[in-house]
């Protein structure tokens, strides 16, 4: 991925939040398409996701470096910073998210970005099948402020995990998990965060420390 300058944009905000991970494929699959240089920036997927919408601004960002584009080097820690941005903004109480232009500039090839949502497809329709509004009180003020509190920590670490063979893979499973449950009001998904987060310290612990 690479800094580079986008033409003019034509694209605009998603007027809904995507209701489930096939929907967000499906929504990161339209981004950049009115381009034609076969490039895709952070800003398209922002544009498309939506700018205001935590939990699938969290899940897109979590979900990128869980597919092949995440073994690009740096991937992981641009993500990582998208996250700390914006989790750090809900926990100072922002509602409408806001990224510097240099990160909204980022770009990668369409084609990588194709290659990673088929991949994830056939995933995404199980996980769809599973998940549903449950213990929902863990998805609403004041928790969500604890799971951005607790995203912010998984994205520090993910740089440094790029060291280790696919181990920021944990601390962005945690991440996808908490912006997927924010989605679907899904309590149980945030608990099941909660835990892999803590799989996620305890590997920076044993592998960097």
């Amino acid at each position: 991925m690479t800094a580079q300058t986008t033409g003019q944009k034509t694209q605009t905000s998603g007027s809904t939040e995507p209701g489930n991970l096939d929907d967000l494929l499906d929504r990161l699959g339209e981004a950049g398409r009115d381009g034609d240089d076969g490039k895709v920036s952070v800003d398209d997927i922002w544009h498309t996701i939506g700018q205001r919408s935590f939990g699938p601004l969290l899940l897109v960002a979590g979900l990128v470096v869980m597919t092949p584009l995440g073994g690009i080097p740096s991937v992981p820690t641009i993500f990582g910073m998208i996250v700390i941005l914006i989790a750090g903004q809900l926990l100072l109480g922002r509602r409408n998210f806001w990224l510097p232009g240099f990160l909204r500039r980022l770009r990668t090839d369409r084609d990588r970005l194709d290659k990673s949502i088929r991949v994830s497809r056939p995933v995404a329709r199980v996980i769809d099948r599973l998940i549903r509004p449950r213990l929902t009180w863990l998805t609403r003020p004041p928790w969500n402020r604890v799971i951005a509190g607790v995203s912010v920590a998984l994205a520090a670490i993910m740089p440094p995990l790029e060291l280790v063979p696919m181990g920021a893979a944990v601390p962005s499973a945690a991440i996808t998990a908490f912006g997927l449950a924010l989605v679907a009001h899904d309590g149980v998904l945030a608990l099941i965060a909660f835990a892999i987060s803590l799989g996620g310290f305890v590997l920076v612990g044993t592998q960097l420390l």
